[in-house]
């Protein structure tokens, strides 16, 4: 495998990655762009863009190509969820979701059985969701008031999960419940409930400031009974499943602000150049340089930060190796603080233009903010940085 330079030894890309990075950002510019007005107007993902994603292969990026996926890697998730961001980053936390929460969970903790039936249905057509938060477990994701019994064979699952995020579009969901309440986190307990089962429906959908169609949704369990089988790892590695696969999930939502800030910066870039004032370029005055100029410096600084956490990951294997949750939670610390940065300024680079929603730089604005919320709030990954580091 050649590797290829670019601004730094952290960002060199294989050709295969590079490919595979150009392949996804057509893709993105091609079949993406045209419909992020739309799609972010009537707070709806695109049913045929959701299909193309699938052909495409972008929802099963990790998955064994013996399922039906493309046996790559978690840097080919993140640099996916980057490109895709850069257009709309409704799309990237769909992608990010799918493959670096539902997907890998599977993966690593799913049985063989679990995998034979599940895995090739979410690299084909189905999406996944991941549901771990609760009206009282925000920050404090363990606090979950959302119950499982056993009943014979089956645990009847009875609570409600909050801001959901792929739950319209989802048939399976990774469901955190717990067995135990005198145990605390070791009662925690995932279970993998498809869409239709008796007891389960989704409810109400939020209506967001940014990633607007990208569905986050309420999920209600009543008596929902789900078979034994359907049991994620052991009773009670429920906590240690979802504290994991989160640690990707946050280098995901690196990458999603990563995209968004490139794709701001782009497009200030672009009108800097074109926009004329006092007989100049706009991106002639010195002044415009530097905003400029320090964007793109706030932007490799998240990059450098995202590819190597995602470098990380993809050195160790569950349970054992590498240990990259202060990488993770530094990428997705500074990457959200970077995207809303950098789209704040672009919004200023466009002027009164970037006030209105004719310009692309306004979604933008608004789709930032959940980067310091989302996947842990920017002082829990302090905490965690704290913690790592002291």
């Amino acid at each position: 495998m050649v590797a290829v330079r670019t601004s730094s030894p952290l960002t060199q890309l294989s050709e295969e990655e590079i490919l595979f990075r150009e392949t996804v950002r057509r893709f993105a510019s091609e079949r993406v762009a045209p419909l992020v007005r739309r799609m972010d107007e009537e707070q709806q993902m695109d049913s045929g863009l959701v299909r193309s994603l699938f052909e495409l292969g972008l929802m099963g990026i990790a998955i064994p190509e013996e399922c039906g996926g493309g046996s790559g890697t978690f840097f080919d998730s993140i640099l996916a969820v980057e490109a895709i961001s850069a257009v709309d980053p409704a799309v990237g936390v769909l992608l990010d979701v799918q493959n670096t929460l539902v997907a890998a969970a599977l993966l690593h903790w799913g049985t063989d059985a679990q995998k034979k039936q599940y895995l090739p249905r979410l690299a084909a057509d189905t999406v996944g969701a991941y549901a771990l938060s609760e009206a009282g477990s925000g920050s404090d994701a363990f606090a979950l008031a959302t119950r499982a019994a056993r009943r014979g064979d089956a645990w009847i699952l009875n609570g409600r999960k909050l801001w959901i995020s792929n739950a319209k579009e989802a048939g399976l969901f990774i469901v955190f419940a717990t067995v135990d309440a005198s145990a605390g986190y070791k009662g925690i307990t995932a279970f993998l409930v498809e869409k239709g089962a008796g007891g389960f429906t989704v409810g109400r959908k939020e209506d967001k400031l940014g990633i607007r169609a990208s569905s986050t949704c309420e999920l209600i369990l009543e008596d929902c009974a789900v078979p034994g089988s359907q049991l994620l790892g052991e009773p009670g590695a429920g906590y240690k499943i979802a504290i994991e696969t989160l640690n990707e999930g946050r280098i995901g939502i690196g990458a999603q602000m990563l995209g968004l800030a490139q794709g701001a910066w782009t497009h200030a870039a672009r009108y800097a150049k074109e926009r004329k004032q006092f007989g100049r370029a706009i991106a002639d005055f010195q002044a415009m340089q530097f905003q400029l100029a320090e964007m793109a410096t706030d932007i490799e600084a998240a990059r450098l930060l995202v590819y190597n956490a995602a470098r990380l990951a993809d050195t160790r294997t569950f349970g054992a190796g590498a240990d990259f949750r202060k990488e993770a939670a530094m990428c997705k610390y500074f990457a959200s603080h970077a995207a809303e940065r950098v789209a704040s300024l672009a919004v200023e680079v466009f002027g009164g233009l970037g006030f209105v929603k004719d310009s692309p730089v306004e979604k933008l604005y608004r789709d930032a903010k959940i980067g310091k919320i989302y996947e842990g709030t920017s002082f829990m990954q302090l905490a965690t940085i704290a913690k790592l580091t002291l």
